[in-house]
């Protein structure tokens, strides 16, 4: 295989690894400043706690996604699909560890 056509097919899988796709701090930055405030006041200012509890709802990735795109409409923020998967990604990463 020819290395140009190598190297545009490396270029291809990267860009599309959900890995790679998803910036874990910056959702991190948009959990944290947009979230745990609320998850804070539920759980006596541990916000963190709702995604390690003994009882947790969410229990698959879907349920995870859908979840998130609940809290951001009730929060009211424009976070566009690429913020949505950062932050999931965080969650997932940290707390979840769901097969992606």
């Amino acid at each position: 295989m020819p290395m140009a056509k190598q190297l545009s097919l490396l270029v291809i899988v990267i860009f599309l690894s959900p890995v790679s796709a998803a910036n874990i701090e910056r959702g991190q930055d948009l959990h944290d400043s947009n979230c745990i405030s609320c998850h804070a006041s539920i759980y006596g200012g541990k916000g963190n706690k709702i995604y390690t509890r003994e009882n947790r709802k969410i229990e698959t990735l879907a349920a995870l996604e859908k979840q998130l795109k609940r809290c951001k409409n009730s929060l009211g923020t424009n976070w566009p699909e690429d913020q949505i998967m950062d932050v999931q990604h965080y969650l997932n990463s940290n707390f979840y560890h769901f097969e992606e």
